[in-house]
């Protein structure tokens, strides 16, 4: 084989052309010419979005689930009704009034999306950004619709409805796809009661723990944080449950009841060490927490909370 041959061998198949829409999605995830865009957007909605209330309502911290999937039900689920009634003879206030629902839910499900999209990686964030403007297509035409159904031009109204549609389902796939593939908005810190028996476990002994710095220890499959404050020993697992950053490498803060908090050195979840609850998003989950004690020979042993 002579030297000319040998890099053509080297170059390996051509990357194929998207032959399936989850291979179109998946070509999201590395197209890098969305990025000056995505950086953009995305320094502006953190200068915008201070850490606070209103930030944690719009991650939806408060319910403890992500806010934005389910407010996505209230704008698909009217604009896929007013495709059914346009089919319908005599249907025209109804589908009318829909489709200003759907406008109205809109705007807090694309607030809620824009927060949650600011706190993603890169490749979730080039898949949401997409899947952001296909939405948004949607909303303008279906905007456009409501104008024409009201000056009576019913079947403008109608073939901008269907053409909204369109954008809708586009955007709701990559939603899909953003959610499902991509685990946007999942837990994703580990699964203690599948990885940990029930019962005490070894973990260390209490003398190798600095007082007030977070280390990482290991128990079987999994990583945990653990924080010595004084007399008590603190422990977490420690993949943080929005996108899996490493809480042990996090800073020791205090919430206003004076109890330590880690917060997750990667997008600022912020979850109180005693039982790993939720203080500021963007996550939303509980932190996984375990019982510890100290034995008289010094050992610190875990449990898992049932």
């Amino acid at each position: 084989m002579n030297r000319r041959a040998s890099r053509i061998f080297r170059r390996g198949p051509r990357p194929q052309a998207p032959t399936h829409p989850v291979d179109l999605a998946e070509s999201l995830e590395h197209a890098q010419g969305l990025d000056r865009a995505i950086r953009t957007i995305s320094a502006t909605v953190q200068r915008t979005l201070r850490p606070g209330p209103v930030k944690d309502a719009l991650h939806g911290v408060p319910v403890g689930h992500p806010a934005h999937p389910p407010l996505t039900d209230l704008p698909m689920g009217a604009w896929i009704s007013v495709a059914v009634l346009d089919l319908i003879p005599g249907t025209q206030r109804a589908s009318q009034a829909l489709v200003a629902a759907g406008l109205a839910g809109a705007v807090p499900t694309a607030l809620t999306g824009i927060a949650d999209w600011s706190a993603l990686h890169r490749e979730q964030q080039r898949v949401g950004l997409v899947h952001a403007m296909s939405t948004a297509a949607a909303s303008l035409l279906y905007s456009a619709s409501f104008v024409a159904r009201s000056r009576g031009r019913d079947g403008a109204g109608r073939a901008l409805g269907y053409a909204g549609l369109t954008a809708l389902l586009a955007g709701g796939y990559l939603g899909g796809h953003l959610a499902f593939r991509q685990a946007a908005g999942a837990s994703h810190a580990d699964q203690v009661a599948h990885l940990v028996p029930l019962g005490w476990h070894d973990l260390c002994e209490a003398a190798e723990l600095p007082d007030g710095w977070p280390v990482l220890r290991r128990l079987g499959y999994i990583s945990l944080f653990v924080l010595r404050h004084g007399e008590e020993i603190h422990v977490l697992t420690d993949r943080c449950s929005h996108l899996a950053g490493p809480l042990h490498q996090g800073r020791i803060v205090t919430d206003d009841d004076a109890e330590p908090c880690v917060i997750c050195p990667w997008h600022g979840s912020t979850f109180r060490v005693r039982d790993g609850s939720v203080v500021h998003g963007p996550a939303t989950g509980r932190q996984p927490s375990f019982e510890s004690r100290i034995l008289e020979d010094g050992t610190v042993q875990v449990r898992p909370i049932a």
